[in-house]
């Protein structure tokens, strides 16, 4: 899929748009550190590898600056911790920090979204090349 990522620096966001939709990747900037906040895809469009591609510009795009990443979004935060190409870019703080914890009542919504989006990047990087064998006719 090749899908155009925009870069608005004073709107501190990436963008993309797909089949009409809009998905977004918003952060802030502190003391050369790129704190990523929301990475937004609507329902209609996810699933084909978008929140993974606006996470790779972001990221890419504070490797070309010379920042560290601060991933406030649990899955930017969940994508950084996958994909250790960009272990380098995590601010200290972040990682010295657990990788998981008990989720509280409020957030048990907000990880099944991450849940699906984690999916989408892990289909996306390891598409399935054979039917599965459990359940097939032999």
């Amino acid at each position: 899929m090749a899908l155009l990522i925009q870069h608005d620096p004073k709107a501190q966001e990436f963008t993309a748009e797909l089949s009409g939709y809009r998905a977004v990747l918003q952060y802030r900037y502190a003391d050369r550190v790129m704190i990523i906040a929301h990475i937004g895809v609507p329902a209609a469009i996810s699933g084909r590898g978008v929140a993974a591609e606006l996470a790779r510009a972001a990221l890419q795009r504070a490797r070309e600056e010379g920042w560290t990443v601060n991933p406030e979004c649990s899955y930017a935060r969940a994508f950084m911790r996958r994909h250790q190409e960009y272990a380098d870019l995590m601010s200290t703080a972040v990682s010295s920090e657990p990788a998981s914890r008990p989720a509280a009542d409020g957030e048990r919504a907000e990880h099944a979204h991450v849940d699906a989006l984690l999916d989408e990047a892990l289909d996306e990087s390891f598409p399935a090349s054979d039917p599965p064998a459990v359940g097939g006719e032999h």
